[in-house]
């Protein structure tokens, strides 16, 4: 019994070490500017669900980066998302919107997902469940909580820069 015990809170220390998301709670999102996050701009590609995924970021202009994510598995797009990272009152939020293939969308016309600041590191932005970190100038990786409150799970795109 001990054994297991200690086997259990083994693997839970670990999934806690290794969970790369955090959380803003009720805390207020620093100071930040694109100059912080511009090192993302370039055109990404990798592996998930089950399919190819394109995501490419346009370098800052204006107050914001924009981004366009596609999946495609077995050769038909799954879905697309448009992202931004934006300045708001002195600091950062990366906003999204989801769309079929189709490019219906699956949020309703007012809605975006938003994800706020909540540190950011020389090689790595975390957002409120959405931490994008910088393995080497031509991969990075995204790690993004996903599913309903309360059944959330960490799932991880790698990504290298496309030729």
């Amino acid at each position: 019994m001990r054994y297991f015990l200690s086997l259990a809170l083994l693997v839970i220390s670990l999934t806690a070490f290794s969970q790369k998301t955090i959380a803003l709670g009720d805390k207020t999102s620093p100071q930040a500017t694109l100059s912080n996050v511009a090192w993302i701009t370039g055109s990404w590609e990798g592996e998930a669900f089950g399919g190819q995924v394109q995501e490419v970021w346009a370098p800052p202009l204006g107050d914001s980066m924009m981004c366009a994510f596609k999946l495609v598995v077995d050769g038909k797009v799954e879905f697309y998302e448009l992202c931004q990272i934006r300045e708001e009152s002195g600091s950062l939020v990366l906003r999204l919107k989801h769309f079929n293939g189709d490019l219906k969308g699956w949020e309703e016309k007012d809605e975006t997902v938003d994800f706020k600041i909540v540190k950011v590191e020389k090689d790595i932005v975390y957002f409120d469940g959405f931490t994008v970190e910088r393995v080497s100038k031509d991969k990075i990786n995204m790690h993004v909580m996903i599913g309903e409150a309360g059944e959330e799970s960490e799932v991880t795109f790698n990504y290298s820069r496309a030729k």
